[in-house]
């Protein structure tokens, strides 16, 4: 008797789909042959199983129950919440009625005309449309069936807000406080935040610019006086305060509680199983160390996260040198759900893309996703030839682009931070205090190295000397005058959003002039992968030929992005992940009002 086997890497599947397709269990065609298979010590039926508690599926699952579709959500790890409980939480959506409701001023046109620049011609003007139109609507539909509610994250400026239909006074929205109380006996199953907040503080998204700056600011020092204020209060009344990824994980997870969605969790996928016409109708897992299969009437949710943590599939697709390592994505993503899609014909799509980021490795576990250090006078990021080679105040994933087009040297990409001791003077960094030392083991590890002089900095991290001090040189000059004529930095709202308003003439120049000298070491780190199962305007996976694999749909970094290779504004990561699993529960539940299935 063949059995399904517990492991989910890419060897295991593989080895038990080759030899189960020599056993007569899967057809040359693809489709697993269940009738009358013997093997399962469990069998369950749902109308709809999602796959991945994320936002993506959390508010898929939330969709699907609300419409009256019988659900099941299934998560790999023992937590929930996956990479967007890490996250910082925000959501871009456009339009949306948080927005409305304190001024911001937009339009669909605007909207559409922004997205499409941001984009090209890499996404479908069917599925920007879809994500334009439904996101508004998910976002009153989760206000209206869970306790969250969200804030603006305001002057959160769009990633490139010189386009037409940008936001320059930001776009983006996070939750407000949520109760961690009223996760009851699941508090402690909920995913860890990549970074904990400090003790005592009550920390939104948008605070992070001000408190970088809490000690040469005035807004910086009202900034943390009113994160602390935030703490008391809520300890006052017996709340459990959460911000951020935390707080939209938990909101999610409450509204499925409140419409009794199961949550089965350790439960990872094995596989998918199909009728005899190629119709995806439920999933096999390995539930409480029982390999069950989940029938599902309408379809199967995809939204199990990228394969960021695969180091097999990042080798397989993406260029190098490349690492599971330093990545923020959920140590759970492994790819099951792509390679599940694909091995029933599925399309990939943007594999080798990610949604990059410049990152410090301080330790093997410990990788900082550089978000203001890279935008703070008196920084530059250079490559190994000592030349700074972007504006290290532009977006993520644009630095790591140009990180890679780079020369490679030893397996390595020589990339460097260069810093002062005004810059560690004046500036957190990560959660250091400012002046005060870092950690030794930063040092231990390479990430950061320390000298008196550039020259002994140049010489410490293998770089020429000469050219080293000749850069810095030249960009001290820049910062006098207030004008960076190689990048161009600090002319856009948003690569003025991290620097320093206390700066002059620009905010985003300043000096490297004050031993000791410091480097950090940079790599091309991701909050995930974008690539993943090719979908359409109704999230439904397509085939290579483009036609849908009926009862099949992805959302989340499972799919392939909405954003296609760029990325439009802060959340849009989980803003896309959210509308798209919300798009993928409507389809299904309006198909089974069409077959008369649906009791609703």
């Amino acid at each position: 008797m063949t059995d399904f086997p517990n492991e989910t890497t890419t060897a295991s599947r593989r080895r038990f789909i080759k030899n189960a397709m020599a056993s007569g269990l899967i057809a040359s065609s693809g489709i697993i042959k269940l009738e009358g298979f013997t093997a399962f010590a469990a069998e369950q039926e749902f109308d709809v199983v999602v796959v991945g508690s994320g936002a993506a599926g959390m508010t898929a699952a939330l969709k699907a129950a609300h419409e009256g579709l019988r659900v099941v959500l299934i998560e790999k790890s023992s937590k929930f919440g996956g990479s967007t409980a890490r996250s910082g939480g925000g959501i871009w959506i456009r339009n949306n009625e948080i927005l409305d409701e304190v001024g911001v001023q937009d339009t669909p046109e605007e909207a559409s005309a922004y997205l499409a620049a941001v984009v090209g011609d890499d996404v479908p003007q069917a599925k920007q449309a879809a994500f334009l139109q439904a996101g508004p609507e998910m976002i009153s539909f989760v206000r209206q069936t869970t306790p969250l509610d969200f804030r603006w994250m305001k002057d959160y400026s769009d990633y490139y807000p010189n386009f037409y239909g940008a936001k320059p006074e930001g776009a983006s929205i996070e939750p407000e406080i949520f109760d961690g109380c009223m996760l009851g006996e699941d508090r402690d199953l909920l995913e860890p935040p990549y970074i904990p907040t400090p003790p005592g503080v009550v920390v939104f998204g948008g605070d992070y610019k001000w408190l970088t700056l809490a000690t040469v600011t005035g807004t910086g020092i009202a900034t943390g006086a009113k994160a602390i204020g935030r703490f008391v209060k809520a300890k006052a009344q017996g709340v459990d305060p959460l911000t951020m990824g935390q707080a939209l994980a938990a909101g999610l997870r409450v509204g499925l509680k409140q419409k009794a969605v199961p949550v089965w969790l350790e439960t990872p996928l094995l596989d998918l199983s199909l009728d005899e016409k190629g119709h995806v109708n439920g999933v096999v897992v390995a539930h409480k160390g029982v390999n069950t299969l989940l029938k599902a009437k309408s379809g199967v949710i995809l939204a199990t996260g990228g394969f960021e943590r695969n180091q097999a599939m990042r080798k397989e697709y993406q260029k190098g040198p490349i690492g599971i390592d330093w990545t923020l994505g959920s140590r759970a993503n492994e790819g099951e759900g792509i390679l599940a899609g694909e091995q029933i014909g599925a399309d990939l799509e943007l594999m080798d893309d990610a949604w990059w980021g410049p990152t410090i490795p301080l330790t093997k576990d410990e990788p900082y996703f550089c978000l203001s250090e890279r935008s703070l006078p008196g920084s530059i990021i250079i490559n190994g030839s000592a030349q700074r080679f972007v504006n290290e105040s532009s977006p993520y994933h644009d630095v790591v682009n140009a990180m890679y087009e780079q020369d490679v040297i030893d397996g390595e990409l020589p990339i460097w931070m260069i810093t002062d001791q005004n810059y560690r003077n004046r500036y957190l960094f990560r959660d250091v205090l400012p002046a005060l030392p870092f950690p030794k083991e930063w040092y231990e590890s390479g990430a950061v190295t320390r000298s008196w002089t550039l020259k002994g900095l140049a010489k410490k991290i293998k770089l020429s000397p000469e050219a080293l001090e000749a850069t810095v040189d030249r960009f001290n000059n820049y910062a006098k005058e207030g004008v960076d004529p190689e990048f161009g930095r600090g002319e856009n709202a948003y690569d003025r959003y991290y620097a320093d308003p206390g700066v002059s003439p620009n905010p985003s120049l300043g000096g490297i002039c004050l031993p000791p000298f410091y480097a950090f070491r940079v790599v091309p780190g991701d909050l995930g992968t974008k690539g993943g199962l090719r979908t359409d305007e109704r999230s439904r996976v397509l085939r290579p030929n483009g036609s849908p694999i009926s009862g099949l749909y992805a959302a989340g970094n499972a799919s392939s992005s909405v954003m296609g290779r760029s990325y439009a504004g802060a959340g849009s990561t989980i803003g896309p992940a959210m509308t798209f699993g919300f798009i993928a529960a409507n389809d299904m539940a309006q198909a089974a009002r069409r077959d008369g299935s649906n009791p609703s």
